[in-house]
């Protein structure tokens, strides 16, 4: 099974092309290896919802989140989201690799704290890092990894792809990361990572209707706060 909070891959000594594979990969931005890294385990939730437009009352939208694996193994996988992505959806469904769709169901919710655990009956994932945002001050490197608009990229006949924005944090909140790039609908749920390392600090949300350009993140360590005796072994 894989899972992980905290954690770093190594090359073993015995695996054959190991140095070679080593010495490309450490000459690449580091930011581009972080994303590579994590880039598996980023999922695309697609959904049902109740539409708010009152004219249309009874009637559902199709909605977008992401999401990104923490828990895997024979028994399948654990994904890790804000509570508002899914929130009231129904015919849940997982995309994988930007290919692969499964159904899916949430296991798990907080509605206080905007975290939600979904699963999928998909083996052996792979597993992101969940760090700790303690350390991360103003100025920050940080990645967001998502899918923004993937209806609308779809309409385009541009594809449905993982996306990945750079940016910093701007400010450390209360209970809240807030980011100096937005969140674009679909992208909520997704992962903020370090820029070096992979390592997941925060998960993705929205809160000013008004003001999209600022984005905000959920602090890991409510997430992992949230995820204490859920994660499967």
């Amino acid at each position: 099974m894989r899972f992980a909070f905290a954690g770093v891959l190594a090359c073993g000594v015995l695996a054959s092309g190991c140095t070679a594979t080593t010495a490309r990969v450490s000459t690449e931005d580091p930011f581009v290896r972080s994303f590579r890294a994590l880039r598996p385990s980023v999922v695309l939730f697609t959904m049902n919802i109740p539409s708010d437009d009152k004219k249309r009352k009874g009637d559902f939208d199709e909605a977008y989140g992401t999401g990104v694996v923490v828990a895997s193994g024979t028994w399948g996988s654990q994904v890790l989201t804000v509570e508002h992505v899914i929130h009231d959806a129904t015919k849940l469904r997982a995309t994988l690799d930007d290919k692969h769709v499964v159904p899916a169901r949430v296991t798990a919710s907080d509605e206080k704290h905007d975290v939600a655990l979904v699963q999928i009956a998909v083996p052996d994932r792979p597993v992101a890092t969940l760090g700790t945002s303690a350390g991360i001050a103003p100025g920050t490197q940080i990645g967001l990894a998502g899918y923004p608009i993937p209806d609308a990229f779809e309409d385009e006949h541009l594809g449905e792809r993982i996306s990945v924005y750079a940016g910093r944090v701007s400010s450390i909140r209360d209970d809240a990361l807030e980011l100096d790039l937005p969140v674009i609908p679909g992208e909520s749920g997704g992962p903020i990572f370090d820029a070096d390392t992979a390592v997941v600090i925060g998960l993705a949300e929205s809160r000013f209707d008004d003001e999209k350009a600022i984005g905000f993140g959920v602090p890991v360590e409510d997430a992992k706060r949230f995820l204490r005796g859920k994660l499967r072994r």
